[in-house]
């Protein structure tokens, strides 16, 4: 028997474990299996070089728990250890047993990476006292390894005859929850359901498939079939070849529905599409991510992308790695190339990182190109589902917002699409100004500003419907890319100033008629939030139309949405209004001319009322006051 100190560089390794080295103690199975399978993939490696001389088998992990004896065993069929690796792997805790694995092997180290060391020892953030018996695949006796969680250890020769390793983990009083089996099920479903060796928990019971149920007849010619019969199996609780392990060609798109809802087995609509990951150089990465259905609303929840590494589930926390945009997107990455700390669950940023998020952001952009240029009419189907994830990625990475401009679509009130440039090209002499200024005219909601949109369209106008809530970010990125192009919203200034051309209306009032109009609606309508103007329009047009400044409007949208081009405060700025009255409409005419004071303002109300109830500003008093004076009107 030997006895001994364990090599560390600390007086006590433990305490640091639980208490900085892992986060979270539920890892301690992750870290455990993970062991496990480096131990059957590296067996498995040796065997195919001609390096082992035995066969792997059906070789699995096992996983179980004896709440009598309050432990839990983790057992695989790898290759095993001497007592000199033993000593070597688990005493000297700075040694990483991968780094020379790989060293000696880089030639053909493809899949394989190991994580003895550290990884062992989270056992003790459950563990009060951990056991390791382990045989090796070469002709060497079994070793038997003690620890009660003290730098000391005991190791002794073992009888155990199978080649590979046991752990048995004495659960401290504090971690006995670790011993229901429904907990260690619901953790091997979180970090391994997709791990590359096949992961026994328990066993079940099905219908043995060898069975065939015989059917007989009573003397009246009654039938009965007997039961089938029952068989116990091993149960296996992972897909060891998950989807984003094969090659696309070898999929179908039901393999991808299937796993997509392998992976979200309570969602109910399927995803939209999909993009395949797969790359070797200059880092390894494989993946498949989803486009599910968004709503046009920011307020959604991220932390739908799973990390894995090798098939071992690392975080649902991609920050860094997915580019911010596309974190509402679902599905798998994996990449043994992405550098995690101590306890892999947290990233170290550094280039290998910089160059993943940068790989998978222009994968998205040529997958959505090739959506686009396929089959466009069915991507303008999709665009109201996956538009806020592409104008997020168009104000957050320029690269993307330069591929993306030749895809991303503008939908009209007439909903017909149209991509940027074409609706330049289409609209470039129509919607043109005296000054040179291409505007774009848009609504953000089409029901709330109706009258505003049939006054632009019966010009002839193209009226764009932008609603989603960073549009206005969005809108000041695209007018500092083109020369001279400017949006401007429908309900921004009256249609005959939304593109001034050169004819001007000519008014039908004096310039004193204007001035001694202007006091009086300003007193009827005695408001700071609104600016009265006077100003000539065409006569079929309404009397009182109130309009909001676009610049004042979008800064103060801009800084809700986060942001506001500098406009500091901005958002706690007041609303204002423009109440711009028609000069030349006959009831702003009998309005100046009515010399009944009360009815004159009577008159202003009621087309104030109006104006407000087209802008959805009536409300509350307000609203009631003017349904009451409108009944009065008709009586």
């Amino acid at each position: 028997m030997a006895k001994g100190n364990i090599n560390v560089s600390v007086e006590n390794i433990f305490p640091l474990i639980k208490k900085f080295l892992y986060s979270d103690h539920e890892i301690f199975l992750r870290e455990l299996i993970s062991n496990g399978t480096d131990a059957t993939s590296k067996l498995k490696h040796l065997i195919a070089i001609g390096e082992a001389e035995t066969v792997l088998g059906d070789a699995k992990i096992e996983v179980s728990i004896d709440k009598d004896a309050k432990t839990i065993t983790i057992k695989d069929q790898g290759l095993g250890m001497t007592a000199d690796e033993v000593e070597k792997y688990i005493n000297q805790i700075a040694f990483s047993g991968a780094e020379e694995f790989l060293d000696k092997y880089k030639d053909n180290e493809a899949g394989i990476i190991g994580h003895f060391g550290l990884g062992f020892y989270s056992a003790f953030m459950v563990a009060a006292k951990v056991e390791l018996i382990t045989k090796s695949f070469k002709d060497a006796p079994a070793a038997h390894w003690t620890c009660d969680g003290s730098p000391e250890f005991t190791l002794v020769e073992s009888d155990k005859a199978d080649r590979g390793t046991e752990i048995i983990l004495h659960i401290a009083e504090d971690s006995l929850d670790f011993l229901e089996d429904n907990k260690i099920e619901g953790l091997l479903n979180k970090y391994n359901r997709f791990n590359q060796v096949p992961i026994k928990f328990g066993t079940k019971e099905i219908n043995d498939p060898e069975f065939t149920p015989a059917t007989t007849k009573d003397a009246e010619g009654k039938e009965t079939t007997e039961a089938h019969q029952q068989i116990t199996v091993d149960k296996i609780i992972n897909n060891t070849d998950p989807a984003w392990t094969k090659m696309p060609a070898d999929l179908e798109k039901e393999d991808y529905d299937n796993f997509y809802r392998e992976l979200y087995p309570t969602q109910f609509e399927e995803s939209l599409f999909h993009i395949h990951l797969n790359v070797d150089y200059p880092f390894n990465l494989t993946g498949i991510l989803f486009f599910p259905k968004l709503s046009p609303s920011m307020d959604m929840q991220k932390d739908k992308i799973q990390l894995y590494q090798n098939q071992v589930f690392v975080t649902d926390n991609v920050e860094g790695i997915v580019p911010d945009f596309l974190q509402m997107l679902k599905g798998v990455i994996d990449s043994p190339d992405i550098p995690l700390n101590v306890s892999r669950s947290g990233l170290q940023a550094d280039g290998a990182v910089k160059k993943i998020s940068g790989y998978i952001t222009k994968k998205v952009g040529d997958k959505l190109a090739s959506l686009f240029k396929k089959d466009r009419a069915d991507f303008e189907t999709k665009w109201n589902d996956i538009k806020v994830i592409i104008e997020y990625g168009m104000l957050s990475e320029d690269k993307f917002f330069d591929k993306a401009k030749k895809f991303a679509l503008y939908p009209t009130v007439a909903d017909t699409y149209f991509t940027f440039d074409e609706l330049i090209e289409k609209t470039k002499d129509s919607q043109t100004d005296k000054d040179g200024n291409h505007v774009v005219l848009y609504t953000s909601n089409k029901d709330a500003q109706h009258s505003y949109i049939q006054d632009v369209t019966a010009k002839g106008y193209e009226v764009l419907v932008l609603d989603s809530p960073i549009i206005s970010h969005l809108m000041q990125k695209l007018e500092g890319s083109a020369e001279k192009v400017k949006f401007t919203r429908v309900d921004s200034d009256h249609v005959d100033n939304l593109i001034k051309k050169d004819d001007n209306v000519i008014s039908k009032l004096s310039e004193d008629e204007v001035a001694t109009l202007k006091p009086i609606i300003e007193g009827a309508v005695n408001s700071k939030t609104y600016t009265v103007q006077l100003e000539a329009m065409d006569s079929a047009s309404s009397p009182f139309i109130i309009t909001v400044p676009e610049f004042m409007r979008r800064m103060k949208e801009m800084q809700a949405s986060g942001g506001g081009g500098g406009m500091m405060g901005m958002g706690n700025f007041p609303d204002m209004y423009n109440l711009v009255v028609n000069t030349n409409s006959p009831l702003v005419s009998d309005i100046l001319n009515n010399k009944d004071e009360a009815a004159q303002k009577h008159l202003i109300s009621q087309a104030f009322d109006l104006a407000k109830l087209s802008q959805n500003l009536l409300h509350g008093e307000e609203l009631t006051n003017f349904i009451k004076r409108s009944y009065d009107l008709i009586k």
